[in-house]
């Protein structure tokens, strides 16, 4: 039993006794009074009760103190609802009303400002942003409303209705924040919203709702709705990966105006017939634990289905999750010796840093030795691709699509200019894709970056 578990069974047992003591003493007080008053005239059925009573009131102490810790109702910094509260409650209501709405408000900064000001300022902040969403709303006639913080600065707000009731309101609610301070710290506030049209399973609404945080982020469009129940969606990606349904299409990767290798891309075939992209099926793929026997799944495909007439070297896009495992690794290895005249390429993507790089790099370096050949992704945007670049035995790195217009282009051209070089002194190629416009491909020769892939040269086109 780990430390905190020990302590609180302490804090716990003594607060029971403390609060148990004086009922104790009334007790015994009583018994002793009655055992000296009617000592002769007492009977065996009284000593029984005083047994009984004296159990009865040890285990009613004990058990509103443990019953009062497994429910918490607010959270001890938000002064709103716990997440396990509000869940509760949440799915009671989703199941009362006919239409409900769930808002997820975002503190997207709290993180700079626990960092900057210290975690007891964050606290604050936490407790401000929660008072503000109250008053803000009961201002706009929304009364008696569940408010939960859910983890760090997200908080999630219930209301009966539609979305459409209260989507302009969120609007101008983020509109409002723009300069909202705490004590002179900048507060940078975000929302999304989803209604039971999507789904009446409070956990699919929730995880969706992040998912619309995040896409807002990285594409600036005020609302993304996902059309797909989430249930259905599950169950399309599963049936399509058992019974390999997929459309594979590639498109051509130049080097100095020849084919080298083509880039694979995956889309998954429903039952019924509906394409699945992957910004639409890659996140229940990993929510499912299904990115091994995905990724299996496409390297079998690719290698039985080939066409070498054009070229023999097609890029993959892998999970690094993936690779790291020793099941998928030996089957891998054990596939690609059995085709070994085709050459992959596995391209890399990663946001979180994996720290065992000699470990990774062993693993890198026994793909390689089998042919196969290692390209990072998105170069120049994330952080843990530059840390790739500086420590792996990589081939290949590619520029993230951010770099790919004939402005961004000139806009960085010395950044870009810096990591061809880097990667030049290092023995890597560099690539670019999305090049779709003439001037970006002059661009990207006369920056002598070794791979161009995009409209401007060749269309997607289905794999042979």
């Amino acid at each position: 039993m780990l430390l905190p578990q020990t302590k609180e069974r302490e804090y716990r047992f003594k607060l029971a006794l403390r609060m148990g003591l004086p009922i104790f003493a009334l007790v015994l007080a009583l018994i002793t009074h009655t055992f000296i008053s009617n000592q002769e005239n007492l009977n065996t059925s009284f000593y029984v009760e005083a047994i009984l009573l004296l159990v009865v009131s040890i285990y009613f102490i004990f058990y509103l103190i443990y019953n009062g810790f497994r429910v918490k109702i607010t959270d001890h910094v938000t002064k709103t609802f716990s997440r396990e509260y509000l869940y509760d409650y949440l799915k009671k209501e989703i199941k009362k009303e006919k239409e409900y709405t769930l808002i997820l408000i975002s503190i997207d900064n709290l993180s700079d400002i626990n960092s900057m000001y210290g975690i007891k300022n964050g606290d604050k902040t936490l407790e401000v942003v929660a008072t503000w969403i109250g008053t803000y709303l009961e201002k706009e006639k929304i009364i008696n409303f569940p408010l939960g913080h859910i983890k760090g600065g997200d908080f999630i707000v219930g209301l009966a209705g539609l979305k459409s009731n209260y989507s302009t309101l969120l609007e101008l609610m983020c509109l409002k924040s723009s300069e909202f301070k705490v004590d002179d710290i900048e507060v940078k506030i975000s929302g999304a919203i989803i209604d039971t049209t999507y789904s009446k399973d409070l956990n699919y609404m929730i995880d969706n709702l992040f998912e619309i945080q995040k896409k807002k982020r990285n594409s600036k469009i005020k609302y993304i709705e996902e059309e797909i129940n989430p249930n259905e969606l599950e169950l399309m990606v599963i049936e399509a990966i058992n019974s390999r349904t997929i459309e594979i299409m590639t498109q051509d990767v130049f080097e100095a105006d020849k084919i080298v290798f083509q880039e694979c891309f995956i889309r998954l075939i429903s039952k019924n017939g509906k394409v699945l992209h992957p910004k639409t099926y890659m996140k229940v793929i990993k929510k499912l634990g299904l990115s091994i026997e995905f990724d299996f799944m496409i390297v079998e495909q690719i290698l039985q289905n080939v066409n070498q007439e054009i070229t023999n070297k097609y890029a993959i896009n892998i999970s690094p999750t993936s690779l790291r495992n020793e099941k998928f690794l030996a089957q891998i290895k054990e596939y690609i010796k059995e085709n070994n005249s085709i050459q992959l390429i596995f391209v890399l993507t990663e946001q979180e840093y994996y720290s065992h790089t000699s470990k990774y790099n062993s693993i890198i370096n026994s793909l390689r030795q089998q042919g196969v050949k290692i390209a990072i992704d998105r170069v120049g945007a994330i952080h843990t691709s530059f840390l790739y670049l500086r420590e792996l035995d990589i081939d290949i790195i590619r520029f993230d699509t951010y770099y790919s217009s004939e402005s961004k282009i000139v806009q960085n051209s010395s950044i870009i200019n810096g990591f061809v070089h880097m990667a030049h002194e290092k023995g890597f190629k560099c690539w670019i894709k999305n090049i779709d416009e003439e001037n970006s491909l002059l661009l990207s020769k006369e920056l002598e970056i070794d791979y161009i892939q995009g409209k401007e040269l060749s269309d997607l086109k289905a794999f042979a």
